[in-house]
């Protein structure tokens, strides 16, 4: 029953919470999609940690896609040899996990030590920037110390086809009982920071996120230095 709970039960309920909330909060909150700017309160750093992160999460979403979603079928048939595409998993992934955790743990300090930032931040902004750190430090976890340490563990045999399993509704949860722990713990936790993500800025992720790298910070300037622009 445990079993069916966390890999049946579980994944819905945190993906219908993400699905409606967000609905919701797009029907009648939408002037609170966006995330605010804060670059007028503090550049520095946020020149540093923002580009890290956004780009880091873009890269690690495109290994997921190769490794849950691309059946091990594909990989097979194209003749990419499982050493091959771990040796690129590990360094790959490992690099994109390296730079979103480096970036979110500048972003956190910033917003904890940098007076301005710290006192516009919300519960809701700590809660993101700390749930999104776990799940990536897991994740980096797994992909360098775990893969290097323990075995490079074959996720696409079994997390994989359980994740897709999910969209046809015939959840095979079998597949994750002997999965490896901390495995199960990036999951969860993945699915759980899912369903917050109606209820904090992590929101904005589906506003043009490939856009959102490329787009320049949003200037604040006061009125007197406009005026003196202007004359």
């Amino acid at each position: 029953m445990a079993d069916i709970f966390w890999w049946v039960v579980f994944p819905y309920v945190t993906l219908t919470i993400m699905v409606v909330g967000l609905l919701y909060r797009y029907a009648f909150r939408q002037l609170t999609w966006a995330a605010p700017s804060t670059n007028f309160l503090e550049k520095k750093w946020l020149r540093i940690g923002s580009p890290l992160f956004h780009y880091g999460i873009i890269f690690a979403f495109i290994g997921h896609i190769m490794g849950i979603l691309i059946p091990i079928g594909v990989y097979e048939a194209l003749g990419i040899s499982d050493h091959l595409y771990h040796y690129g998993a590990i360094f790959g992934g490992g690099l994109a996990g390296m730079m979103v955790v480096v970036g979110l743990v500048i972003l956190l300090i910033r917003k904890m030590t940098i007076d301005p930032v710290r006192i516009k931040a919300t519960f809701a902004d700590y809660f993101s920037l700390l749930a999104v750190l776990f799940v990536a430090v897991t994740g980096t976890y797994m992909t360098i110390v775990y893969n290097l340490t323990v075995v490079a563990y074959e996720y696409r045999t079994t997390i994989g086809p359980w994740f897709r399993s999910l969209f046809f509704l015939q959840p095979k949860y079998d597949l994750m009982v002997d999965v490896p722990f901390i495995f199960k713990v990036h999951v969860l936790s993945a699915f759980a920071l899912f369903a917050s993500i109606p209820f904090t800025r992590l929101v904005h992720i589906f506003s043009f996120p490939i856009r959102y790298v490329n787009r320049p910070p949003i200037q604040y300037r006061s009125r007197i230095n406009f005026r003196k622009e202007r004359t």
